[in-house]
């Protein structure tokens, strides 16, 4: 009997030890479906560099990447994508853009993390992997705890990511003074901002001010009303945060209207959403100090710096982004003994790359972001 047991053992380690060694033997492949040619020819050139980049850090030679142009165009994208199922490749990075995943929910078999950051009608093979507007609110909310920042306004444009942050401030149950919706247009903007900070009224008390002391017997009203003049308005700010959903000349074009009003950095806290240190905002020195989640600049730079040596250019961001997922393809199948199933994504795990930690859950990435300040013409990082 004991003998039969020890057999019984000895043949489990076999079997074990064996299956052990077939999956550690089988090739990782991973699809790489991004634009090759058109418009978009650099960012999915860059994507691909980058693959290769993190393929050549794993060091494991059962890594492979399939790399096919979807052209930006779903049609394209979903015949692409069923070439590389019939080789058996059930994993794939990309599209790169949200107009492309209308038709993949027709390889129901297929993971595909999407570049984009959007994650509303996403079909359900779809994972979102990009710095999504949960992510960066949910950041936002722990500055905003830390400081005991309770009065915030959070200005949205109306525009299609609209949508997105509204879910995203939903989700994340930040709390707010006020939701602001603003026109793009900044001719109505600048209106609208009026309003919303009691402009026009804090212009009149300022004006009322000075003819009050004019009309009074107070000593020293002279130098009162000095200055009194050298200010814009006069009266209190009934919020001491904003955060701006916008990005560019339209974040710049929000701010200024901001200033105009006298509701400047200096009064309150200027919080805008992932800006992917943007050099230019380090020239808007009446902006700063203005704050924002990103990625960890550190290992940005250090990345940059490495793809530069190599390929003699520099990167788009959302390279930078492939760079950390293939890792994370790699830490997941390795985690799930090579094979590739429905719970992959399902279950809760934790992933460290580059640009911070992916939280992986019931098919959704999130990220762990860093925070930063654009503050005395350089980026700050506050956590």
């Amino acid at each position: 009997m004991k003998t039969l047991i020890k057999y019984i053992i000895l043949l489990f380690l076999i079997l074990f030890s064996f299956n052990k060694k077939v999956f550690s033997e089988e090739i990782i492949k991973i699809g790489l479906i991004v634009p090759l040619t058109g418009e978009y020819k650099e960012i999915g050139e860059s994507i691909v560099k980058a693959t290769r980049l993190a393929v050549n850090k794993i060091n494991d030679s059962k890594i492979e990447i399939y790399p096919r142009d979807t052209k930006a165009n779903p049609n394209t994208t979903l015949a692409v994508a069923e070439e590389l199922y019939k080789k058996g490749i059930k994993i794939m990075i990309g599209p790169v853009f949200n107009e492309n995943l209308i038709y993949l929910n027709k390889l129901d078999k297929v993971i595909f993390l999407s570049l984009t950051n959007k994650l509303i009608n996403n079909p359900k093979n779809v994972i979102s992997t990009g710095i999504n507007a949960l992510s960066q609110i949910n950041t936002i909310k722990k500055y905003l705890k830390k400081n005991k920042i309770s009065k915030t306004v959070f200005m949205i444009p109306d525009s299609e990511i609209k949508y997105e942050v509204e879910k995203a401030i939903l989700e994340s149950k930040i709390k707010l003074k006020q939701k602001f919706i603003y026109d793009t247009d900044p001719t109505i903007l600048t209106a609208q901002i009026e309003d919303l900070t009691y402009y026009h009224i804090r212009k009149q008390n300022l004006e009322d001010e000075m003819l009050r002391l004019q009309n009074s017997n107070e000593a020293n009203k002279e130098k009162k009303i000095e200055k009194l003049k050298k200010k814009d308005t006069l009266g209190g700010i009934n919020f001491d945060s904003v955060i701006i959903a916008d990005f560019d000349e339209s974040l710049k074009s929000v701010a200024t209207s901001l200033l105009y009003t006298d509701v400047t950095s200096k009064r309150i806290n200027y919080i805008c959403l992932n800006q992917w240190f943007d050099k230019s905002l380090l020239k808007e020195e009446s902006l700063q100090p203005i704050y924002f989640p990103s990625i960890n600049k550190k290992n940005y730079d250090e990345f940059k710096n490495k793809y530069f040596a190599v390929y003699n250019k520099n990167p788009n961001q959302l390279s930078f982004l492939s760079y950390d997922l293939v890792g994370l393809i790699y830490f997941l199948i390795y985690k799930n003994d090579f094979i590739i199933d429905d719970e992959i994504f399902y279950k809760k795990n934790k992933f460290k790359g580059k640009i911070g930690i992916f939280e992986i859950s019931k098919n959704r990435i999130s990220h762990t972001l860093n925070f930063y300040a654009v503050e005395n013409n350089k980026f700050k990082e506050i956590f």
